[in-house]
């Protein structure tokens, strides 16, 4: 079985706004299977965004299983990512699941992971997938060197670096704000 690669999820976290931007590529071994892909949704009526990187079919279980910690914990970001990272490393099934998750609303930015990481960035930026180191480093300079460039600016400028360097990302970008 080939594996399927994809993606490129990146939250930018600048000004007082937060942009989430993901790429659209899904490949399959070395053919492009699909440009348009959406990798990020909005969930609890808009105020929170999420995006992921690996398996399409992981990815939705565990935005489902995220949107249900969500409503159980009244909203709160926070709770309901730990609460997600402690069953996907303890449920059996869950611990199948190949995916990355980054989370965030109006004040919080978290990446999830299968191995119980929950990580808040000390900058506000947060990458995942094969592009999400170039997209990440690409976005910190932006920040650092055009202060005065908006969230949702930096996420899509970052993107679109990230897919002049890996062949598993694309410039079809979903963009997100909050």
């Amino acid at each position: 079985m080939e594996k399927w690669h994809a993606t490129t999820v990146l939250c930018v976290r600048h000004n007082g706004r937060v942009a989430m931007a993901s790429d659209g590529q899904v490949t399959l071994g070395t053919t492009i299977m699909k440009q348009t892909a959406a990798k990020i949704r909005r969930l609890k009526g808009g105020d929170v965004i999420a995006g992921f990187a690996g398996s399409s079919a992981d990815a939705f279980a565990l935005f489902s299983r995220f949107e249900m910690k969500l409503e159980e914990h009244r909203g709160n970001l926070e709770r309901s990512a730990i609460e997600l990272a402690k069953d996907w490393r303890t449920d059996k099934m869950l611990r199948q699941l190949e995916a990355l998750l980054i989370v965030a609303d109006k004040t919080t930015s978290l990446l999830i992971s299968g191995t119980g990481d929950l990580i808040s960035p000390e900058e506000g930026v947060l990458g995942i997938g094969s592009g999400g180191a170039y997209a990440l480093a690409a976005a910190r300079a932006l920040m650092k060197h055009r202060p005065d460039m908006a969230a949702a600016e930096i996420a899509r400028e970052a993107l679109l670096v990230a897919a002049q360097i890996d062949i598993y990302t694309n410039d079809q970008i979903t963009l997100e704000e909050v």
